[in-house]
């Protein structure tokens, strides 16, 4: 009898909650990037954290870019998910927290980030750190 070989299962569709979660993260990556954030990087939580699906941490040059750069996502956060992100932080701006649900985003003066060290601290011992989030949006 011959054997019959067998046709490999295709590959399952991303859940609909992922595929938020991604439309989010690459919104949240392009806004970042056309503000001319500095040293943008995504760490993927997914499997490793129940508290999102990605953290992006981020440096503006002043606290008036850190506070610019905070409303304007708000904004488009808004405007993709209908719903406001809770914002911590921006009285003073020397580190926001942007909790969009999926994605978190932590927006720093360069001297605050370099003092909290967050990529260090979200590391999870098994490999990079975090990808880069111009490599991690697909922009080459």
């Amino acid at each position: 009898m011959p054997a019959i070989a067998a046709t490999p299962a295709p590959a399952p569709d991303p859940a609909p909650g992922q595929e938020a979660a991604e439309a989010l993260h690459r919104l949240i990556l392009a806004s970042l990037d056309d503000d001319q954030a500095i040293e943008t990087v995504s760490i993927p939580l997914a499997g490793k954290s129940s508290i999102a699906d990605y953290m992006v941490v981020a440096s503006g040059r002043s606290s008036r870019q850190v506070g610019s750069m905070a409303m304007k996502l708000a904004e488009k956060i808004k405007a993709l998910t209908g719903h406001s992100p809770r914002i911590e932080g921006m009285p003073t701006a020397d580190w926001v927290l942007i909790d969009a649900n999926d994605v978190i985003v932590h927006l720093f003066r360069p001297e605050v980030r370099t003092f909290y060290n967050l990529e260090r601290m979200w590391a999870f011992g098994d490999g990079p750190v975090a990808v880069p989030a111009r490599e991690a949006a697909g922009f080459a």
